[in-house]
């Protein structure tokens, strides 16, 4: 499942040209001065985005480099229109952020069931010489040509809707914390960067209320400049409606570990800082040492004073005792319910085109394989070396 989460695509897309309309004079046995009618032609396909809630990733996206629309027809003989051309619909997950795919500028987005944005219009059909009839030109020799295509390279991004998004260093407690609280089932180690790809898990609540949380990979210092995993997954907290942040007690400083993932996040997008903000000081189950081993005092009573230093609440939890699970869910409903938390409008800055992309690797050209022969070397050959492995008998 994890290799099937498909979050960036880049693809070719162009619209439909516009028929060409018809230059034609009527002629008849009975009517052989009938005039212009030239028919007008058809209309390009557009290319539309097609906002789909059942579609989570861009996986069906990733080897369809180019999509095209249909040209429109050209027009007939007695002001026959030219056929329309067959639209491209795109089907994209809801949550859909599309730029530029040279600029980098943002185009559009897609964030609701249904919803149809045109990424690319069709060409207007061209107008027969029939519409170009007047008192004084009444065979009108010409027509109108249809509208040309549009073209364009776009990157498609998709960032996950979600309530909550969890920020913190690799092994920080992330996806154990997921896992605890809702259905997901998210990969678990003790070494950095298990979690490669975003994880959704439905977290329940009293009376049968619930809220969406989101795990992405450990971000690490660095990583709004590409660090790490960097860019390619800092984009999904974007729409989440309050960060849970989330250091280990056994760290040595818990403010300033706070603060470099602030400062990831504000270099990143600045929009960031103003969601509302919880930090968890997880993994309280486990002792805290010094260099030299001993035992430190009990990191639950320096959580008001951290609260009171960094002006966010601070909740001690434990993942695998369940210690503070039930006052963190209290907590994060509180701030979902808040009227300035409601809605998630954010404005997309452009992207850095040669910092997101990341090149595949070269195909390596195949070497040709040379076949050689004894008499083609000049040293002479031990034979005796060879022999008992059956191509002497």
């Amino acid at each position: 499942m994890a290799t099937n989460f498909i979050d960036y695509v880049k693809i070719y897309c162009r619209s439909g040209k516009g028929g060409a309309g018809c230059m034609h004079l009527h002629r008849a046995k009975y009517l052989p001065k009938g005039g212009p009618d030239g028919g007008d032609g058809g209309k390009g396909g557009s290319v539309i985005l097609h906002g789909n809630r059942n579609l989570w990733t861009l996986l069906h996206l990733k080897y369809q480099k180019h999509i095209m629309a249909t040209d429109g027809g050209k027009g007939g003989q007695s002001r026959s229109f030219g056929k329309d051309g067959e639209d491209k619909i795109i089907e994209v997950p809801c949550g859909t952020v599309v730029y530029d795919g040279e600029t980098g500028e943002f185009i559009c987005e897609v964030k609701e069931h249904d919803e149809r944005v045109v990424l690319l219009k069709g060409g207007r059909g061209g107008l027969g010489n029939w519409h170009f009839r007047t008192a004084t030109n009444q065979a009108p020799r010409y027509a109108q040509p249809g509208e040309p295509a549009q073209e364009r390279t776009v990157i498609m991004q998709l960032k996950v809707l979600a309530d909550v998004g969890l920020v913190g260093f690799p092994n920080a407690g992330k996806s154990t914390l997921l896992s605890v609280v809702s259905a997901a089932k998210p990969e678990i180690a003790d070494y950095p960067f298990t979690t490669l790809t975003p994880q959704l898990g439905i977290v329940s609540y009293r009376d049968g209320r619930s809220f969406c949380m989101a795990d992405i990979p450990g971000i690490i210092e660095g990583a709004s400049e590409g660090k790490g995993l960097g860019l390619r997954f800092l984009r999904h907290i974007e729409r989440n409606a309050v960060l849970l942040f989330m250091v280990p007690a056994t760290s040595e400083d818990i403010v300033e570990e706070y603060n470099i993932l602030l400062r990831e996040l504000e270099q990143y997008n600045p929009e960031l800082l103003t969601k509302a903000r919880i930090l968890a000081v997880s993994k309280t189950d486990v002792p805290r040492l010094d260099e030299e081993g001993n035992e430190l005092p009990d990191i639950r009573s320096q959580l008001s004073a951290i609260s009171d230093q960094i002006g966010i609440p601070v909740l001690p939890i434990s993942s695998l005792t369940g210690e503070g699970i039930d006052a963190l869910k209290d907590a994060l409903w509180v701030e979902l319910n808040k009227e300035q938390n409601q809605v998630i409008e954010i404005s997309h800055a452009p992207i850095d085109v040669t910092l997101i992309e990341r090149d595949e690797p070269e195909a390596q050209e195949d070497e040709e394989e040379h076949t050689i022969y004894l008499n083609e070397v000049e040293e002479e050959w031990d034979l005796d070396k060879y022999k008992g492995i059956g191509w002497d008998e």
